[in-house]
């Protein structure tokens, strides 16, 4: 595995062969690597052929990726720690949200922290190494006294630490927005989790238009976008293609993919995510294809879902959350790193540059 993947780094590399999709369509995914690293945007008929490629053909589809990944975002692996600050006591119905207003999920309820336990948090994120300390609130909109406590939460974690610091906090005025930069806040998380088309059946509460407003809101504002999705939700392929593309025009500097645990107590509880940890790979490399600059992250789910073969994950994203995911356990921050340098990956750390990053690696 590793020979192969190394190898495709050199130039005028190619598989021993081509791949075959159902429609008879011979599938270069080298030439496919070389278009991502051009910038040339991937077709649809080539994102839904890698999606439902068959599962012998995954290793070839991650030397792709990788060539892209190591193009761009080098050799180097960087881990993100996320804190609940809030939590239930939501308004939306989300339908895979076990904090949503339409679950009965047995979780823990409580409103926003207090500052001294948020700086807590961040100075132990930066003791481990983490390059981002993120902070996601439930709820629709925060109130203008949330905004005022969360950025004096920001700019006391400003002044104590060097770490990168991100929220998810639902949608904002361009005012709220404006406030959370000027207190030192570097990044808005907000996903758009799935297609426009799907949008009605994850949610109705919002509209997939409203994420996207918000978006450009926090881009107004000044400030850096994360946003990305879940997949397992009962999409189709062309959905996940959809959600990647969409996303171009958004432009975030990091995009994390989730892969759907059905929570019991929400109405997604029955739903079967039809994964393997072969689908995931897929779905990774092609957000690497799709996006070869930014900052791909292994997000909620990972664990369950790709199992054994979490460590082939980090050959098309370059991201990983450790601990857990709001209301789920997750990867201890020591697993995480041991893998990491187990694969031969450096660890990025809170004090590296992101724009030391986005130049070409040969």
């Amino acid at each position: 595995m590793v020979c192969l993947l190394d190898m495709s780094g050199h130039e005028g590399y190619r598989p021993l062969h081509f791949q075959v999709d159902g429609r008879g369509t011979a599938m270069d995914y080298q030439a496919i690597a070389n278009q991502a690293i051009a910038k040339q945007p991937i077709t649809r008929e080539q994102g839904l052929a890698i999606l439902a490629a068959p599962d012998t053909e995954v290793m070839d589809i991650l030397a792709a990726a990788y060539r892209v990944r190591r193009h761009y975002r080098g050799n180097r692996v960087h881990v993100q720690l996320l804190s609940n600050i809030k939590s239930g006591l939501c308004g939306e119905d989300c339908h895979y949200c076990s904090q949503s207003r339409v679950s009965k999920a047995e979780i823990d309820r409580y409103a926003l922290w207090k500052k001294e336990k948020a700086m807590e948090e961040a100075q132990r994120a930066t003791a481990m190494d983490a390059k981002r300390y993120c902070m996601a609130l439930s709820g629709g909109q925060p109130t203008n006294r949330e905004i005022e406590t969360l950025a004096d939460m920001v700019r006391s974690i400003k002044k104590e630490t060097s770490i990168e610091l991100c929220l998810s906090i639902g949608f904002l005025s361009l005012e709220q927005a404006k406030k959370l930069k000027d207190a030192g806040l570097d990044r808005i998380n907000h996903n758009l989790n799935t297609s426009e088309r799907y949008y009605t059946s994850i949610c109705t509460s919002h509209t997939y238009a409203d994420r996207v407003k918000n978006l450009m809101t926090a881009k107004k504002a000044g400030l850096d976008i994360c946003s990305g999705g879940i997949i397992g939700q009962g999409e189709t392929d062309d959905d996940i293609f959809d959600m990647f593309d969409a996303l171009r025009a958004i432009e975030p500097r990091s995009i994390p993919l989730n892969f759907l645990i059905p929570q019991p107590g929400t109405p997604f509880a029955d739903m079967v995510p039809n994964l393997t940890p072969r689908k995931c790979l897929k779905a990774l490399s092609l957000a690497r294809f799709i996006h070869p600059d930014v900052d791909l992250r292994v997000a909620g789910g990972r664990e369950h879902h790709l199992r054994s073969l979490q460590p082939l994950s980090m050959y098309p994203a370059n991201s990983i959350f450790v601990e857990g995911y709001l209301t789920s356990d997750g990867q201890t921050p020591n697993e995480a790193i041991e893998m990491i340098k187990d694969l031969g990956f450096e660890l990025e750390v809170e004090s590296a540059s992101e724009d030391s990053l986005g130049t070409a690696v040969a």
